[in-house]
């Protein structure tokens, strides 16, 4: 999302008030169903303390809690000798079974850049110049220290959120339909790539079978059988999509052979089914009073995945798949998979008139009952539509971006919202905390991921570009 949402607070500050969960507004008559039992035990409300200035102006947190920086853009280098490049955005953390982990981080660089990632050979997709987004790899330990990074995809456009897999890879996206223009694109764009941790391992071919849109996010599930993708996009809004493999095929470390073929597996949109079992048209139906009640959902396929000539959201009406304004952050679990929309307003193409304005919505998806359930709800913000006479003390949180899930089941947001941006912990159905605040400037937080031992949490602020370490007692409030 563009920063302008926000930038007529530009260097507010923030406390940490909670989401609230009023309904508003009028909806379908919708599917009675007794509600699902959260997606598993979660850990006991236990508030973090209000976050705490920063002398150094970069971070707000709790008492108990430090960073460190691990790159920043244009001052850290690359092992090749080039500035770390810009606009850090989806990240994912793999151990390597020592105090040491590798980052796998996206730069959403939409066109040519002073600090794209370096198109070194063996990296490239897109030899244009105009393709100067991709991913680094950072070798890093606990305390944040940068033992080396280097460029693990080049030559690529917009590179927004991802997922890792199973067998230690990240899936990198790219948010764009761009097409080749023969000067500064020399390939299409708007596709999914594999992106390995080891410096040497690099196959930077377009994963076709997953579809040629504005990607957000991906998720594999616990089968091996599905990937669920997010779109953020408008005009109309995005689709939650599911591609699923052949009969009797299991996703592993070859997959990528086989998903360079735009016509292996299936693709489909969901389908949010209202109680008469017609699709509700957008998410933006639904409100706070939908909470934890399960939906089912209905898999449409979509005709034309590589979008030849129409947008893959554009070949499926509203009568067929339900839309979501900014469907973005995607996270898998044993059970599920959640998603995330960030925000919708009335009077643009953002929701259909008779919808109701939200701050955010968050998502969990049930792969067993193929039901959907609303977990998280930000009411709409009357201040968002007040522009330069807004206060800052007329927001609460707002517009959640990335989502991961941590060790110890609680949920994780990147706030990229009206006022200063935060990150958040939040469980299904209950409060939402401030753990972080940016103190920087006005720029969205990006990629959060916990190592997988719960000891470090990473986080970016998307601009200029800095990678965060995390440390603290996070135990303590989040098992």
């Amino acid at each position: 999302m563009s920063l302008d949402r926000r930038s007529v607070l530009r260097g507010a500050a923030v406390g940490t008030a909670g989401v609230g969960f009023a309904a508003v507004g009028a909806v379908p008559s919708l599917a009675q169903a007794t509600p699902e039992p959260a997606p598993r035990p979660f850990p006991t409300d236990r508030p973090f303390p209000p976050l705490m200035d920063d002398p150094n102006g970069i971070l707000a947190l709790p008492p108990g809690f430090k960073y460190a920086v691990v790159t920043e853009a244009g001052k850290t280098t690359l092992k090749t000798g080039q500035p770390t490049p810009t606009l850090h955005d989806g990240t994912a953390v793999f151990g390597n079974g020592t105090k040491r982990y590798k980052l796998i981080q996206n730069h959403e660089i939409s066109g040519n850049d002073p600090l794209g990632v370096p198109q070194i050979p063996g990296t490239v997709y897109d030899s244009g110049v105009g393709a100067a987004g991709g991913c680094t790899v950072i070798d890093v330990d606990r305390d944040g220290t940068n033992y080396g990074e280097w460029v693990g995809i080049s030559g690529t456009l917009t590179n927004c959120a991802g997922g890792p897999t199973p067998w230690g890879t990240w899936l990198t996206c790219e948010e764009t339909e761009n097409k080749a223009n023969g000067t500064t694109r020399l390939k299409d764009h708007g596709y999914v790539f594999e992106v390995w941790t080891d410096g040497k391992t690099n196959h930077p071919v377009p994963l076709k079978a997953l579809g040629r849109f504005a990607h957000e996010a991906v998720a594999i599930d616990r089968d091996k059988e599905h990937i669920y993708l997010s779109e953020d996009a408008s005009g109309p809004n995005g689709s939650f999509y599911r591609w699923t493999a052949p009969t009797g095929y299991r996703l592993g470390k070859e997959s990528w052979k086989d998903l360079q073929d735009v016509n292996f597996g299936t693709f489909e949109a969901m389908a949010i089914l209202n109680d008469d079992g017609k699709p509700i048209p957008d998410v933006a139906y639904l409100t706070s009073a939908q909470l934890l009640r399960p939906f089912r959902v209905k898999w449409v396929a979509v005709p034309d995945r590589d979008a030849v000539s129409v947008s893959v959201r554009k070949q499926l009406t509203d009568g067929q798949v339900t839309r979501g304004k900014k469907f973005e952050g995607v996270y898998g679990t044993h059970d599920g998979v959640y998603v995330v929309n960030s925000f919708a307003k009335i009077g643009t193409t953002d929701i259909p008139a008779d919808g109701v304005p939200h701050e955010g919505m968050i998502w969990f998806y049930n792969y067993k009952s193929e039901t959907i359930q609303l977990t998280t709800y930000f009411p709409a913000n009357p201040a968002a539509d007040k522009g330069a006479a807004a206060k800052y003390e007329d927001f609460n949180f707002d517009a959640p971006d990335n989502v991961t899930v941590t060790p110890w089941g609680s949920l994780i947001l990147a706030e990229d919202g009206l006022a200063s941006s935060h990150v958040l912990s939040t469980v299904p159905g209950g409060p939402t905390y401030a753990i972080a605040r940016n103190q920087l400037n006005d720029s969205e937080f990006t990629g959060p991921a916990f190592s997988e031992d719960g000891k470090v949490l990473f986080v970016n602020i998307q601009t200029p570009g800095i990678t965060l370490a995390i440390t603290g007692p996070w135990r303590d409030y989040l098992s």
